[in-house]
Parts: C-alpha cells; sequence; structure tokens
C-alpha cells in the first residue's frame, strides 16, 4: 500500500485532481451536486434558506435585498458550501411526519423495544457505580476493546490487538466521518455503492474529496464489478463498502468480496467497510473484507452495538484495523467527540460476549418479521425486493400506480397512517431509484401487521 501523510494537503496535486475531474461523472468536489439537494431547500447567497416560486417568495427576495442594503444581513453563505443543499435529513422530516399524523413509522431503523435486559442493566450499574461517569479514555475502555477484539476472533477469525487495533466511537456514523476526514485529500475520489447511507455523501463532502457512486440495480441490488473497474482512476483513494447493505439489504458474496479485494490490492485503494449490521443476515453468509488476500493492512473496519443489541440511542461503535489506520481515524476522531458514552461501553462490551443462541435467536426473529411485512406489502400491490440482510425493505410503487417515490412517502402519513422513506435520497442517479421506497421491519409483530392492514387500503390502478 503506498503511503502518505494522513494530514496536511499538497496543492500541486490536489489542484491538478480538481483539474481533470472526469466529465459526466462526480465532478469537483466544489461543484459536484449534493444526494439531497433534489428535496431539500437551497440557501441563498444571503445565508437564508428559500424555497422557490410564487409571489411570496419574490417578496421575500425583495424585503432580503432591502435588509442587506442596511447592513442587517451578511452576504455571503453561512453553511460551507461543501454541504450546500444537504439541509435536514429524509429521516428527520419523515418521523416529524409520522408524530404530525399519528402514523405507524416504519421510516426510520430503530426498534420500538429495548434490546436485552442484561445489557441495560449493566449500563445502570455502571452508572450507579460511577463507571465511565467521567472522561473515558480515548480509545474506548479497555473491557470494549477487549469485547471487539474477542468478537472479531470467535465470528471472523481475526486476530486483533484490542490495545493498538481498536478504536471506540460514537456510534458508526462517527467511525465514518473519522475515517473520511483522516484518509482523504481533497479532491481524492472514493467509489461507493449506492443507494448509499446519506451521512456517506456528506462525510466525503466534509473532507473535500468526489465521491464516485457505483449504481446497484433492482431487482437484485448485485454489485456490479466492471462498473467498479472502470470507476477506479488515478484519483481513487478508496472503496467505501456497505455490507449488508443499507437500503437495499443485499449481502456480498465470498466471489463479489473477493473481486473487490484483488481491484483494491491492484490499484493500491483502502477499503473502509461498514459492517453494523453484520448479525442481521438471512440469506447467504456475512464475510468481512479483512479476512481476504491484502486487505487486513488496507481495510479500517467499522461496526456497533446499536443494530445487534436494539439500543440505537447509546451511539456505541468501534474501528479495527492495522495500528497505522487506527491511529490514523483516531488522530480525526479525537477533536469530533474526544470520548463518549462511558457507561454505555461497558453495557455493549456485556453484549457482545452474550452466547450463541442470543445471535441465532436475534436472526431468527427479524426473519419472521422480514416475511410478515413483505407479505404484507404484496398484498398491498408493492413490488417487493427481498432483502437477504439488514431490517429494510425496499420496494417498487410502480405497481401501485405511482411512479414518484418521495411524493408518495410525503402523502403517505395522510393517506393510510404509514410512514416510510423514499430511495431516491440515497441515489446520484435519480432514475434508478426514483419508484422505490423502503419500510424497516425492527418493530412488533402487531405494529407490523397493523402498518400492513392500513397499507392494504391503497387503492391501485
Amino acid at each position: 500500500m503506498r503511503h502518505r501523510p494522513v494530514s496536511g494537503y499538497d496543492a500541486g496535486s490536489a489542484d491538478e485532481k480538481m483539474s481533470t475531474s472526469r466529465p459526466g461523472s462526480a465532478a469537483s468536489a466544489w461543484r459536484q451536486p449534493r444526494i439531497s439537494e433534489r428535496f431539500h431547500p437551497q440557501q441563498t447567497s444571503t445565508g437564508i434558506v428559500a424555497a422557490s416560486g410564487g409571489a411570496g417568495c419574490r417578496a421575500g427576495a425583495e424585503d432580503m435585498a432591502g435588509a442587506i442594503a442596511e447592513g442587517m444581513l451578511m452576504t455571503r453563505a453561512l453553511l460551507n458550501s461543501a454541504l450546500a443543499g444537504m439541509g435536514t435529513t429524509i429521516f428527520a422530516e419523515m418521523s416529524a411526519l409520522a408524530v404530525e399524523t399519528g402514523s405507524v413509522n416504519l421510516g426510520q431503523g430503530f426498534p420500538d423495544t429495548d434490546g436485552p435486559a442484561e445489557i441495560a442493566k449493566t449500563a445502570a450499574e455502571a452508572v450507579l457505580a460511577g463507571r465511565g461517569n467521567q472522561y473515558p479514555p480515548g480509545p474506548g475502555i479497555p473491557e470494549l476493546r477487549n469485547a471487539v477484539s474477542a468478537h472479531q476472533k470467535r465470528f471472523y477469525g481475526l486476530d486483533v490487538d484490542p490495545e493498538t487495533e481498536v478504536l471506540v466511537t460514537a456510534g458508526a456514523t462517527e467511525a465514518i466521518a473519522a475515517a473520511m476526514l483522516a484518509l482523504l485529500e481533497p479532491g481524492d475520489e472514493v467509489i461507493a455503492f449506492e443507494p448509499y447511507y446519506d451521512s456517506y455523501a456528506a462525510c466525503i463532502a466534509m473532507a473535500g474529496a468526489v465521491r464516485v457512486p457505483v449504481t446497484l440495480r433492482q431487482p437484485d441490488f448485485r454489485p456490479d464489478l466492471d462498473r467498479l473497474r472502470d470507476a477506479i482512476t488515478s484519483r481513487t483513494r478508496l472503496i467505501l463498502l456497505n455490507s449488508p447493505h443499507n437500503p437495499t439489504g443485499m449481502v456480498a458474496t465470498s466471489d463479489e468480496l473477493a473481486v473487490i479485494a484483488s481491484l483494491a490490492v491492484e490499484h493500491d485503494l483502502l477499503v473502509v467497510t461498514d459492517e453494523v449490521y453484520e448479525h442481521l443476515v438471512f440469506d447467504g453468509q456475512h464475510i468481512p473484507i479483512a479476512t481476504f488476500p491484502g486487505m487486513r493492512e488496507r481495510t479500517v473496519t467499522i461496526s456497533s452495538g446499536g443494530k445487534t443489541f436494539s439500543f440505537t440511542g447509546w451511539k456505541i461503535g468501534w474501528v479495527t484495523g492495522t495500528p497505522e489506520l487506527v491511529t490514523a481515524v483516531r488522530t480525526a476522531k479525537q477533536f469530533l467527540t474526544f470520548v463518549s458514552g462511558g457507561p454505555f461501553q461497558f453495557a455493549i462490551a456485556a453484549g457482545l460476549a452474550l452466547p450463541d443462541t442470543f445471535y441465532a435467536d436475534l436472526t431468527a426473529s427479524l426473519h419472521r418479521k422480514r416475511d410478515l411485512l413483505a407479505a404484507g406489502l404484496r398484498a398491498a400491490g408493492f413490488e417487493v425486493f427481498v432483502p437477504q440482510g439488514t431490517y429494510f425493505i425496499s420496494t417498487d410503487i410502480a405497481p401501485l400506480g405511482e411512479a414518484d417515490g418521495l411524493a408518495f412517502c410525503r402523502s403517505l402519513p395522510r393517506r393510510c397512517g404509514v410512514v416510510a422513506v423514499p430511495n431516491v435520497v440515497f441515489y446520484d442517479d435519480e432514475a434508478a431509484g426514483r419508484s422505490q421506497v423502503r419500510f424497516a421491519f425492527c418493530k412488533r409483530d402487531e405494529v407490523l401487521a397493523d402498518a400492513a392492514a392500513r397499507l392494504s387500503t391503497l387503492s391501485r390502478p
């Protein structure tokens, strides 16, 4: 793997990279459209967020112009241009709609029941005993680092040094942000399979890098490895991998991962892999790409306890990798949250040590919920793409006579009292995901049955 500093900025090399951005693909980091700018208001040059159209908007613009003339408003945009158009996430918008309308919320991916009582009890006991209430160690408490190391050995045969090769983070989201900020220079290209979790685009943008999407297409959402190969250029720095994949539920096969690994080795690329759904696999098998030849020294593996243990609000995640990679990520991470969740780290450490029966029961329960909701969605008229993993089902609304997933999701709460998320917000290629809608099935059986009954009232052509 080529070695270069993880900090510092070579203006000449970055300028060269920016000037040679490929036409027709991901453009310069400074001009590249953002995933969510299709559905959020835009920030104007005054720093004020404005929607388009209508006399009211014209009047508002005139008022702002007058305020600027009087020195009342700044003329430079307040938001960093790299984040222009990102606005509020679709999850916040849809969850607010759920509250406003009293709808069943199958949009945001959080369980409606807590995880194992023994894990919660460990957290409560840690708080009362004063364990972790003050700043925990920067890399994470030793108990959790040891537990993560043991987990990687137990499930995947990976030897991970808990002292130098594990870093505890504020959830996987912070781990992804820290990895992007640590490993990327302005102008670097990051290849990611779309649709992708919206924080990927934001983190790449904050690092000044350029995202290069390779589209997973319905109905099976398999990685197009030829397109991946063609997407690699001299400016490619890393591949951002997510398997099991949110939102499609695709689980990469051993053969697919072997090709991705060989391309990474051949082109001397890093791989950052988001594996938070590693224990939520129903068809196939989760295989960490770090287990493939030549990949350990170039892979940053990210996971968390939120999805596995149903404590998403605790935000306990971790990074594993070589000492050099972990040190690089920690250098950025320490200036984000520094540390977090001390008492919860003890609890997640206890969770990772739960017996195999816990993990088997978790998978079986979610498998049953997947099938329950899938049947209800089919009966309601959706085309259902059965996921191999995660706790999301992607669907197509075309059989319902609908074409616009975003408009459909915004109207659905008032039409039948259910909230979902439009997959189009996770795509750069809007056409590929325009009619897809995602539902979460990490809910109680009676909630899923209620949602299915409500959706059955939708009219069909």
